[in-house]
């Protein structure tokens, strides 16, 4: 019985400003329909025998991940249960919830790890290497995804191979090499036995817990305690892990805690196209190029340049006499840098978050569970936001020490509590919410509510919120 463990939570800050800290990488189209992560789920669901799924990623993501499974038509009928983490401690504690949630909930199964943010055209092969494995995995074999080097590439890890696995197409592991420089990967490349670490991993349950015990017991026996902690309050479809006891765990990856140590390690090299979107850089190796090497999504000009990637989602982004540059523009936040910089641009996140800036971690539309809000225009002592709501959605009933807010409903109609009163307001009406006073929005249609807000007052951070009853949990 194989089943897909898909992790989602890193926050892809090499790819800021379109993967934020509250909408990473995983949730990015990269300029097709499907996200990242749906493109990670219609690549395994038809193998996941048992037609379920875990997905582990950050309690933040809970609304958006479910959003993201629902819209996606191959996921039907598929059994998604999310096991939700407070906050990230790696691929190590990561995977051994996963492997007890398997333990518990479906014995004798085998997993298919896989991170939500890689880019697999060809599925069919995957899906083709991926039984390969489950075979491997079977015998007890934790079996890791080698991808063919094509390129000296220094922005991945690698992965030595030694004797092959007899009747099979693995390999055993020799030894896992750090991201080298420029040259020891170009040697890496010659000698042709070498392989990128992708990431990607498939064993049983049984066989991880055991490699666990074996070579990271106290990552093991933390989640142990951190799963007790959080059974009570599980469901098949979200399991929220235990804050307390899951922080606890110690933060490694499973290559440094199981891999590099166990004995019974294999890799099959593959010659699937592979990417793991690392850079800005490699989103723009996916799209074709025009005769001077450039790239587009969205509408763009170029004169007199070359080898440059232009990313614009609402405006038309002109690029005059510059060679091998990065521009992604977004509503509040332009990106220019150098080709040969791209790994570099985590280091705009750092600052920004040292300077406290909203835009490390949000952009101007945000999503919530009961819709979006996105900041048109914001000042000394005002803020002007439009407000989506879909059909049948409520926000939660709170109140703010600081601002006032005036409602303004554009379509649809809205249902306000404000203090002890609760009224209808339709289309091209307003009301007022005083400082101090508990109020709701409720969209009580079948069609969105739109409606724009204005907020005054001292102080207009999104945590001057008190919430008294929320049904999201938050």
């Amino acid at each position: 019985m194989l089943i897909p463990v898909i992790l989602s939570g890193g926050s892809g800050t090499r790819l800021w400003p379109v993967s934020r800290e509250a909408f990473p990488k995983p949730f990015m189209k990269l300029g097709g329909e499907l996200s990242l992560l749906q493109r990670t789920l219609t690549r395994c669901l038809p193998i996941a025998d048992s037609k379920r799924v875990a997905i582990v990623t950050n309690k933040e993501y809970l609304f958006k991940t479910e959003e993201e499974v629902h819209a996606l038509p191959s996921a039907k009928g598929i059994a998604c249960t999310q096991l939700l983490e407070p906050a990230g401690r790696n691929t190590a504690p990561a995977i051994a919830i996963a492997a007890l949630w398997a333990e518990a909930t479906a014995p004798g199964s085998t997993l298919l790890v896989l991170p939500a943010d890689h880019l697999i055209p060809d599925e069919a092969a995957f899906q083709s290497i991926a039984r390969d494995a489950e075979a491997l995995a079977a015998d007890g074999a934790l079996v890791l995804f080698g991808i063919r080097p094509t390129a000296p590439e220094t922005g991945f890890g690698y992965i030595e191979t030694g004797e092959p696995v007899a009747g099979t197409a693995a390999m055993r592991v020799k030894r896992f090499v750090e991201k080298p420089d420029t040259a020891r990967a170009t040697a890496f490349l010659q000698a042709g036995t070498f392989v990128w670490n992708s990431g990607m991993f498939c064993f049983t349950a049984a066989s991880i817990l055991a490699a666990l015990e074996a070579h990271a017991p106290d990552v093991l026996a933390q989640a142990r305690v951190a799963w007790a902690a959080s059974r009570a309050g599980a469901t098949d479809a979200r399991v929220v892990l235990d804050p307390a006891t899951f922080v606890a765990c110690r933060d490694v990856s499973i290559d440094y805690a199981v891999m590099e140590k166990a004995s019974d390690v294999v890799v099959l090299p593959s010659t699937f196209g592979w990417s793991d979107i690392g850079s800005w850089k490699a989103v723009a190796e996916q799209f074709q190029a025009d005769g001077d090497g450039n790239t587009t999504v969205g509408e763009a000009m170029f004169v007199d340049t070359r080898d440059t990637h232009v990313q614009s989602d609402d405006r038309l982004v002109a690029a005059v006499g510059v060679d091998h540059l990065l521009i992604v523009d977004t509503p509040d936040a332009l990106l220019v840098a150098s080709k040969d910089a791209s790994q570099q641009v985590k280091e705009i996140v750092s600052r920004l978050k040292l300077r406290g800036h909203e835009a490390a971690r949000l952009h101007r539309t945000v999503a919530r569970p009961w819709g979006t809000y996105t900041v048109l225009q914001e000042g000394s002592r005002f803020k002007i936001k439009r407000i989506e709501v879909k059909p049948g959605q409520t926000l939660s009933l709170q109140m703010h020490h600081h601002r006032s807010e005036h409602w303004i409903v554009v379509s649809g109609t809205a249902k306000v509590t404000c203090g002890e009163k609760a009224y209808l307001v339709a289309a091209n009406e307003s009301t007022y919410i005083p400082i101090g006073t508990r109020h709701r929005l409720e969209n009580p249609g079948v069609m969105d509510l739109v409606m724009i807000e204005v907020q005054c007052g001292d102080y207009l951070g999104e945590d001057d919120i008190v919430r008294y009853e929320d049904k999201y949990g938050r």
